[in-house]
């Protein structure tokens, strides 16, 4: 992996999975393709029009944050479901792909980022001859939804990278509280997120489905969670599996900044869409951030991530 590599990163070959959408319930094909450096990740769309199938994956192109990240560009075509295949983005340390979709919605695979971890290991992670960019924070930034709470503030100085401290809080006494810190400077995002896999509560699934959502899920895919126990055969994959998978969700919706990021977040129960307003507030404060390479403190050039596809947003 090449996570905390200075130059920029592809993959060495293209790879493929199908499955079902979580939210549509339909057969999905998805193949992701190596990209030139300055290319970002970039989603296409292959049943619509060609001049219309490009949807960058940006924070500012993100259009609905409920129970999933979906991203739409200027021509109204949109992609659901990412935050878990961009987490695996961000875990291997990969910055260009194009990822193409025979329909709107990323395949659930298991519920987690392992599936599609596996499949960018297998295809490579490579090296470019760009150098990498990254967002570093400069001072605190905090957003509040109701008794949701994210923020961000800079790092300790010499030590560079991203922490992420996090609480969640639901009323069931299968989750009840759970709180963690992580450390990606010193963790593998392999072995502590990864494999952590979305959930829902078993009271909530009729009336989801009579929403037409969820119309995918199923024990397969998703921890079911019921009044006494989780009702997946195989139990938990982790003993704090609900609070990992929300850490997990919020890397994959911090990746949409376009780049890693160098800084200390903290989430007080966090969801889709104050992880996306987060980054929207930090965006709109330019003294809270600059754009630089790995250990350097200086701007970086104009040509920011994305800008090849920029137009298309």
């Amino acid at each position: 992996m090449n996570v905390t590599s200075s130059m920029q990163t592809t993959l060495s070959n293209r790879v493929s999975c199908s499955g079902v959408g979580l939210h549509s319930g339909k057969p999905v094909e998805m193949v992701i393709y190596p990209a030139p450096a300055n290319t970002g990740i970039v989603f296409k769309r292959l049943d619509v029009a060609s001049e219309q199938s490009l949807v960058p994956a940006r924070y500012d192109l993100v259009s609905e944050t409920r129970l999933g990240t979906t991203i739409q560009n200027r021509h109204g075509v949109s992609v659901s479901t990412i935050e878990h295949l961009m987490a695996a983005f961000w875990g291997v340390g990969l910055d260009n792909a194009v990822v193409e979709l025979n329909g709107p919605e990323v395949p659930i695979m298991d519920g987690s980022s392992e599936p599609f971890l596996f499949m960018l290991e297998c295809a490579r992670v490579i090296k470019l001859s760009e150098p990498r960019q990254m967002l570093r924070i400069l001072k605190r930034v905090e957003v509040r939804d109701g008794d949701s709470i994210a923020s961000v503030e800079p790092t300790v100085m010499g030590e560079e990278g991203c922490t992420l401290a996090i609480e969640i809080q639901f009323n069931s006494k299968v989750i009840d509280r759970q709180a963690a810190f992580y450390d990606f400077r010193e963790m593998n995002f392999k072995q502590s997120l990864s494999r952590a896999r979305t959930f829902g509560f078993e009271h909530e699934v009729m009336a989801l489905r009579q929403m037409g959502l969820a119309l995918g899920g199923s024990l397969e895919n998703a921890i079911v969670v019921g009044a006494e126990g989780v009702l997946n055969e195989e139990g938990l994959r982790y003993n704090d599996e609900f609070v990992r998978h929300k850490a997990l969700d919020c890397v994959g919706d911090l990746f949409l900044a376009g780049c890693r990021v160098d800084g200390h977040f903290s989430f007080v129960k966090p969801g889709h869409a104050i992880n996306n307003k987060l980054l929207r507030a930090i965006f709109a404060d330019e003294s809270a951030y600059v754009i630089a390479a790995p250990g350097k403190m200086h701007v970086a050039p104009a040509a920011f991530i994305n800008a090849p596809v920029a137009a298309y947003a």
